[in-house]
């Protein structure tokens, strides 16, 4: 596909996606997609991918996210076949990005078996990336405040190795997600880019939190290590 095809395709992509997600929720809107499509193009680059792929995916990778539609896990998906197909491409670049979408969310870190091309691994690691750092901390307490969730709460510790479905189903404090996902997402990086992107963000959490510990007066150990 000649620069300029490509360039026209991303252009009508960004336009439907902006569309989609007028009103989405704070933390999962145009701009995080924005933010992901230029990590992925960052490290897509790096990683010697097929940006064509790198690109559509990390776009429509959020144009019907899960957990605003009823936890439907194919809408996304459903969408973005739907769109794609009306752009005449290839049926390969379809279905590679389509398996992206499908399967990039991080489910409780219940699908790291799911088999990932190098594409799959840069998008996801995209994705990871815009979840952690100052970005990361703004958007899980933005996420937090959408779905009323208290901030902290001293007797309840976060629950680890949860299954996929109690990941899900969970109202847990804000605080609590940083430790059932936030910060195991730099060991969860698939590419080595995406891994020396994620080790100051994870630092500037782990220090959010030490200062976060010290403000309630509470340690963060026996925060995390009650009975």
């Amino acid at each position: 596909m000649d620069k300029v095809k490509v360039e026209k395709l991303l252009s009508e992509t960004v336009r439907f996606v902006k569309e989609s997600l007028h009103s989405a929720e704070g933390g999962h809107d145009w701009l995080h997609t924005e933010r992901v499509w230029n990590n992925a193009r960052q490290i897509g680059s790096a990683e010697n991918a097929n940006l064509i792929v790198v690109e559509l995916a990390s776009i429509l990778h959020d144009v019907a996210d899960s957990k605003f539609h009823d936890g439907d896990e194919e809408l996304g998906a459903i969408i973005s076949r739907q769109f794609l197909d009306k752009q005449g491409l290839d049926s390969a670049i379809i279905e590679d990005v389509v398996y992206i979408i499908r399967h990039i969310s991080f489910k409780g870190g219940q699908n790291n078996e799911v088999g990932k091309s190098i594409e799959f691994k840069v998008v996801q690691d995209a994705d990871r990336l815009d979840a952690i750092g100052a970005v990361g901390i703004a958007r899980c307490f933005n996420y937090g405040g959408y779905k009323n969730r208290p901030i902290f709460d001293p007797t309840c510790p976060p629950k680890m190795n949860q299954s996929k479905e109690e990941y899900k189903n969970s109202v847990a404090p804000s605080i609590n997600h940083f430790y059932e996902k936030l910060i195991r997402l730099e060991q969860l990086m698939n590419t080595e880019t995406g891994r020396n992107m994620a080790k100051r963000r994870n630092n500037f959490m782990l220090s959010y939190l030490k200062q976060f510990f010290d403000e309630v007066g509470i340690s963060e150990n026996q925060f995390l290590h009650q009975l």
